[in-house]
């Protein structure tokens, strides 16, 4: 007969010691995915040749059981890195960040790390500067988002050697450059007011350095003139709501006023409420566009009309060109205008009778 064991004695251990969990495999992936491995290896080695649909597929499997590339691997095999390098001057402004978020969500979903960088000024040698230091820390190729001049009104110029696109630059030949088109965006609503009946159009500008406010007052300025009309003082804003009120303040108390297109809604914003503290009703007495579409313009009081730009096509079209030029070394020097809309919104309306 066995011994009763004592209570008072521990049980020994007998299970033995867990090991460290193994680490999930390109096979584990397949199997989630349901593909070959040989297509997971081609979307972790960032790979061309599988269809988006298959690799957002092997991407979330890759996110469910865990796995991580070996990117040391990857580079030695295929002489890339899988990250690509953003620069920009400012997160500040509504159209650098949300054409950086569009950037970094378009990366994200071609399998592609960023590198982001923020240069603290607008000068040729920080542009080299941030250029050299995203080419030590091993990107693939570099996008720069550069929404005004250079200091100096230098042109942009980059070091060679590692493949470039430009964001908003103004129209420079040298690099594949993409863009929102800003002065079919500004023709769209100079024009949508004067179809109104107004007799002219009045513009809050944003500053002189950025491009696409140039290019903005240029068109409005030239659509008044094609409907013979001659455009008053342009009023010089900073894209902040602070400097719309300023010059919305201004606007509101001369009776000739009835149209004021701002160049981005929150100067808008800012000069809608300096025409409600004057009593000067929108649309009824003065009829107001912006420039952007931001997310809460259709919230304003009344809602905004507005042009709206196409920030994940922006995003698209960088990381697309970026990467043609990464595995195939096109070199091409092509330029994307993405088009705007108008956004017909309560804050327009024909004016009151003379």
């Amino acid at each position: 007969m066995a011994p009763h064991p004592n209570p008072q004695e521990k049980p020994a251990l007998t299970d033995k010691p867990m090991g460290p969990r193994k680490r999930p495999s390109l096979i584990d992936v397949a199997r989630v995915a349901g593909v070959a491995p040989i297509t997971v290896s081609r979307v972790a080695n960032a790979q061309d040749t599988v269809r988006e649909s298959t690799r957002k597929k092997v991407l979330d499997a890759m996110a469910q059981v865990g796995y991580q590339p070996n990117t040391a691997a990857r580079a030695l095999a295929t002489g890339r890195f899988g990250t690509i390098g953003v620069i920009t001057f400012t997160m500040a402004t509504y159209g650098n960040a949300r054409t950086v978020a569009a950037t970094l969500a378009a990366a994200e979903r071609q399998g592609y790390a960023v590198t982001l960088l923020t240069a603290p000024s607008t000068s040729q040698d920080e542009v080299h500067s941030a250029v050299a230091r995203l080419k030590m820390q091993a990107v693939d190729g570099v996008i720069v988002i550069v929404e005004a001049r250079l200091l100096g009104g230098e042109q942009l110029s980059l070091p060679p050697g590692i493949p470039i696109v430009v964001a908003d630059s103004g129209g420079a030949s040298e690099f594949c450059v993409v863009d929102s088109d800003q002065a079919g965006g500004a023709r769209l609503a100079t024009e949508h007011l004067l179809s109104l009946g107004h007799r002219n159009v009045w513009h809050i500008s944003g500053p002189a350095r950025s491009f696409a406010a140039a290019a903005r007052a240029k068109a409005w300025r030239e659509s008044l003139r094609a409907a013979g009309i001659r455009p008053p003082r342009v009023l010089g804003g900073d894209w902040t709501t602070r400097s719309g009120y300023r010059h919305g303040k201004t606007l509101a108390a001369d009776p000739s006023v009835t149209a004021i297109f701002a160049a981005n809604d929150q100067m808008a914003l800012g000069a809608m409420r300096a025409l409600h503290e004057a009593g000067r009703s929108i649309p009824g007495e003065v009829s107001v566009v912006g420039f952007d579409d931001m997310e809460d313009s259709d919230s304003f009081w009344p809602p905004l009309t507005t042009v709206r730009q196409n920030f994940d096509e922006i995003g698209r079209l960088c990381v697309d060109s970026l990467l043609e030029e990464i595995r195939h070394h096109t070199g091409a020097l092509r330029t994307h205008i993405v088009p705007t809309s108008l956004v017909v919104r309560q804050s327009t309306a024909p004016p009151p009778p003379a």
